[in-house]
């Protein structure tokens, strides 16, 4: 597959010099080859020119640290409650060992990519998330970004690698990654925002592959979570998306990244590939 999306590329490199925020996460970070694939796609959408911008999860490898170390993950809303403790476990897996990770198997590939996290050089600060009266702890609601930082890097000819982590008035705060990512694309005005997941897109309905929705605006968009075929998790996912549309972000586009080279097929043949979102 790799060598027909190469030989394809005319797509990628209309692309040049414009920022592609990726957010990383699902089982795309989990396959070992999967996790090759990704850092090869990206090795080459920077050699073609683009920016390419990285942001990352990580739940899982935070609910296994904590379960080692004794402490109770909890949950409100999809959104994980962070005591001091737990938030120093976060920041820990998150920007020590996964981020790590995912700089050396993109340096591997010939690049150059930098690991930081949303406290470097004030990339991200943040207000203390209450949710419905829950105080969940230290966890963050983006209130500024500062993309200085990420423009010197990537005009130095770097792969800005982050990790959701935002600084809040004592300290660092855990941010949704999904929010992370958005919030990163409208601040730099990015081109395109790829949000990769572990499903091909929307569907009118679940169960049939062939109603996947390639192109999906606002008001249907609005119309399918009324409706409830958006619902669950895809709902913040679509309601952001189109956020960050009105902020500047260019096209939004959630896709499969249990799909080997799923990056490089979204980019070159966007119509074959989970769901564009737009105004």
């Amino acid at each position: 597959m790799f060598d027909e999306l190469y030989d394809n590329l005319g797509n990628i490199k209309e692309m040049k010099d414009k920022v592609i925020v990726i957010k990383y996460g699902g089982h795309a970070m989990k396959d070992e080859e999967l996790k090759k694939a990704f850092a090869k796609d990206i090795s080459l959408i920077k050699s073609l020119g683009a920016s390419p911008v990285i942001v990352h999860g990580g739940g899982p490898e935070i609910t296994s640290m904590l379960e080692k170390l004794g402490i109770k993950s909890e949950f409100y809303k999809g959104l994980r409650i962070t005591e001091k403790d737990a938030v120093k476990v976060v920041e820990m897996v998150l920007h020590g060992s996964v981020n790590r990770e995912l700089v050396s198997l993109i340096n591997k590939e010939g690049e150059h990519a930098v690991g930081l996290s949303g406290r470097d050089g004030g990339i991200v600060k943040t207000d203390k998330k209450i949710v419905d009266g829950v105080d969940l702890g230290f966890v963050g609601d983006i209130c500024s970004v500062n993309t200085w930082l990420l423009w010197t890097l990537i005009d130095e000819g770097y792969i800005p690698v982050i990790s959701p982590i935002g600084e809040g008035e004592d300290g660092g705060y855990n941010v949704n990654a999904d929010e992370f990512a958005y919030s990163i694309a409208a601040a730099m005005g990015a081109e395109k925002l790829l949000l990769i997941t572990d499903v091909d897109g929307i569907f009118l309905d679940p169960n049939d592959s062939s109603t996947r929705v390639p192109l999906l605006n606002e008001s249907d968009a609005n119309s399918m979570i009324d409706t409830g075929k958006i619902s669950g998790g895809m709902i913040p996912k679509v309601t952001s998306s189109i956020a960050a549309l009105k902020d500047g972000v260019g096209e939004v586009h959630i896709i499969n990244g249990k799909v080997k080279h799923i990056i490089l097929q979204a980019l070159i043949d966007a119509e074959s590939c989970g769901t564009r979102i737009v105004l």
